[in-house]
């Protein structure tokens, strides 16, 4: 699928990633990761970033290879263990330790807002391919034939916001203190009584996707 000249990268490489995330993952986090791909590299072509289309083709679809029971750790953040399983997968490949690094960090920091747009454009791109597909944050900056496009080849499932909800419990109910996170917020709560920190699960389930 072509769109606005965003594809899949045709090349050995990107077709064994697919192979791979294809054969671990569920068809929902498949699905997910596909357009987390596409969204981020539209994202790349509006704002004119240069990037390797493989490299973040490896960061969008290992992103959540970390909530599947095989390659989930016992107290490592979910993140990490799906940036460790892209590192041994591209380093088996004869990537260069370079370009492993930045999937690695691409992984590792999908869900800590606020720093990835700071980083290189693989870095920043997962993260802004996640944000529009679980939270919407972008939503209307991609068309409607865009939107309509990526969840034509890839679809949402009907309940998608509860679905990828239960998804990431599933995936670390079992470890609990691997979820502390903005210690910052936790500060502000100590010492204002009245402050209310967002909720992640609202931010879904108030995004203007559908479903």
């Amino acid at each position: 699928m072509d769109i606005n000249g965003i594809a899949i990268p045709d090349s050995k490489l990107a077709r064994e990633i697919t192979e791979f995330v294809r054969d671990t993952e569920t068809e929902l986090l498949f699905n997910h990761s596909s357009r987390v791909y596409y969204f981020g590299a539209l994202t790349g072509s509006e704002r004119g970033l240069k990037y390797d289309p493989e490299l973040l083709y490896a960061g969008a679809m290992f992103h959540d290879v970390g909530l599947m029971p095989s390659y989930s750790s016992r107290h490592e953040r979910f993140e990490v263990d799906g940036a460790n399983a892209a590192r041994d997968f591209l380093k088996q490949r004869g990537i260069g330790a370079a370009d492993i690094d930045l999937v690695w960090t691409s992984i590792a920091l999908h869900t800590t807002p606020g720093i990835p747009q700071h980083m290189h454009p693989v870095i920043a791109l997962v993260t802004a391919g996640v944000e529009m597909d679980v939270l919407g944050l972008t939503y209307q900056h991609y068309s409607d034939a865009e939107r309509e496009a990526i969840v034509h080849a890839h679809p949402r499932t009907e309940h998608f916001k509860e679905d990828i909800i239960q998804a990431f419990y599933d995936g670390i109910k079992h470890k609990p203190d691997s979820t502390f996170g903005n210690v910052k917020a936790d500060v502000i709560a100590d010492k204002e009584p009245l402050f209310k920190a967002g909720n992640f699960c609202s931010i879904i389930r108030h995004s203007p996707w559908r479903g």
